[in-house]
């Protein structure tokens, strides 16, 4: 079973492993990397992400601030706060986490976060940058999935991935990252969605599927081809006979698909640390850029 599981632990420990060596120089260079996160409510989800980011901080040595908002906060309040960190050349990462209480407009927030201190990798600018295949900051998921293809040496280079899911966090920057010409990309894409008809067949011919739709056990066995890669994004809260109530499953139905798979990443414990990661790495590569300084390990 082991020999199966794309654990997004061992991932992880490699990409601190290059942030860490990427800290030092820019510390020896007399620049301190400072990530701020602004919290708005009281989401019991955002509040626990958001004290992992902190943690995850605190770990390699970066400067972190997280700044708690009221609920009912106003929409200018927030782009005031916003303003003020991007006038800050000590602060040079700057995350707004989402979802925001209904009376403000996410996508006015995403504008007001400087492109330069966009750590989310959602401002326009840099999806465009994206698209175009000059990335200046990578999406956090999308890129830590890119991470573990990289590690457990799977190849995307003229393989059918097929992308289950058309979010802008995910699916969309997805498709764009593994569209690139470059050696861990070169894959031919297709996206499925909650309109396309009959998912399945388009499942069934993919050599690896990223499945990213947010519905608990979505992909069986029947839909997949005999010997594919399954990279499962989802994290969904489904009833258990257990204290809690409730487990943690993914898109996919792990045990339903598992003897069909050649690799999957497991829920929890697959791309889920990679997110926070990531952040850290696009942490480091602002404060690089900001102070015009080249990282010795891309």
């Amino acid at each position: 079973m082991e020999e199966k599981l794309l654990k997004g632990k061992p991932v992880t420990e490699a990409v601190y492993e290059r942030v860490a060596q990427n800290l030092a120089h820019l510390k020896k260079l007399g620049v301190q990397p400072k990530l701020t996160v602004i919290l708005v409510g009281e989401d019991p989800a955002s509040q626990v992400y958001v004290r992992r980011k902190g943690k995850a901080c605190e770990k390699l040595g970066i400067l972190s601030d997280t700044i708690i908002l009221p609920a009912a906060i106003s929409e200018q309040e927030l782009l005031d706060k916003i303003e003020l960190l991007n006038n800050d050349p000590l602060n040079h990462g700057i995350l707004v986490q989402l979802p925001l209480p209904k009376h403000i407009d996410e996508d006015k927030v995403i504008l007001a976060v400087s492109p330069q201190k966009d750590v989310d990798c959602f401002h326009p600018q840099n999806v465009g940058l994206l698209v175009s295949g000059k990335p200046y900051m990578l999406p956090c998921t999308p890129a830590g999935i890119v991470e573990i293809l990289k590690f457990y040496q799977i190849e995307t280079q003229g393989k059918d991935v097929v992308v289950v899911g058309r979010s802008n966090i995910v699916g969309k920057p997805m498709v764009n990252l593994l569209l690139q010409k470059r050696k861990s990309a070169n894959a031919t894409v297709t996206v499925v969605h909650s309109r396309t008809q009959d998912i399945s067949t388009h499942i069934q011919r993919a050599d690896i599927v990223i499945a990213a739709i947010g519905q608990p056990n979505f992909i069986k066995k029947e839909d997949l081809k005999k010997g594919s890669v399954v990279i499962d994004v989802g994290i969904n809260r489904v009833d258990a006979d257990n204290e809690k109530g409730y487990k943690l499953a993914g898109d996919v139905d792990f045990e339903d698909v598992f003897e069909t798979v050649s690799r999957i990443t497991p829920v929890p414990g697959g791309v889920g640390p990679m997110t926070i990661a990531m952040l850290m790495q696009n942490t480091i590569t602002a404060a690089a850029a900001q102070n015009k300084i080249k990282l010795p390990l891309d």
